[in-house]
């Protein structure tokens, strides 16, 4: 497939996996294979990744249970459309639908729910075929990298990599960052036997989707964003 039309179409496979369908093993090598070739801030290759494939294992992450900070629905609801129209029109965000009743009712506090904070794991989990587990290690940093953000970047090329191949061969690539909250991670490092000082960056459900993961996916117009010469001064 052309490249950009293959990142055009990419999306987030939020959706249940065919757990009949185990991914071919050349398939989940083309992948790792992207990972190996990911640029990074000084080739410092500052990843690792714990490929979970045994059913055991991933029924234990699916019984981890999740967290959902208030902060994070307090700050979520502001990136909130609560119709296609209103998405459409403003071109960023997400659809307030895909997300539980008490995160997105207009004009309320958002409250935390109980039972969907035990199920972001569940049942998305159970249903992997595998799941990749990015870790770093918070001691290496790029040099003179405040925050060490040419590191985070290099993980997102990571990521990015992996995601396109994938889509590439018609696997589902579903990103996980709930596995990197404090209390998740330690608990998934424990099951996953990942020593210290290493940290989870993020994680992947990768398969193939039981159903389309269909959603209303937007963009800003290249001319939203795009200036020529100097800030302001709009692309044509």
């Amino acid at each position: 497939m052309d490249i950009l039309k293959l990142i055009r179409y990419r999306q987030s496979a939020r959706v249940p996996f065919d757990t009949s369908r185990p991914i071919p093993p050349e398939d989940l090598r083309r992948i790792l294979e992207a990972a190996r070739w990911t640029p990074t801030a000084h080739n410092m290759q500052n990843f690792e990744i714990v490929v979970v494939d045994d059913e055991k294992i991933l029924e234990s992450i699916a019984n981890v249970r999740g967290e959902v900070s208030e902060a994070f629905v307090q700050e979520n609801y502001e990136q909130l459309s609560f119709s296609e129209e209103e998405l459409r029109k403003r071109k960023v965000g997400l659809l307030g639908s895909t997300f539980p009743a008490s995160w997105r009712t207009p004009g309320v506090k958002p409250q935390l729910d109980e039972a969907h904070a035990h199920s972001i794991l569940g049942e998305p989990m159970r249903s992997s075929a595998a799941l990749l587990v990015v870790l770093y290690d918070p001691r290496r940093r790029a040099p003179a990298s405040e925050g060490d953000v040419l590191g985070m970047i290099s993980l997102g090329c990571l990521m990015q990599n992996m995601w396109l191949v994938a889509s590439s061969l018609g696997i589902g690539f579903h990103v996980q960052s709930s596995l990197s909250g404090r209390r998740v991670e330690a608990d998934v490092k424990a099951l996953l036997r990942i020593p210290d000082p290493l940290r989870i960056g993020f994680a992947c459900r990768i398969g193939y989707p039981a159903r389309n993961p269909e959603y209303l996916r937007v963009r800003r117009d290249v001319s939203d964003f795009v200036y020529r010469n100097v800030y302001g001064t709009k692309i044509t």
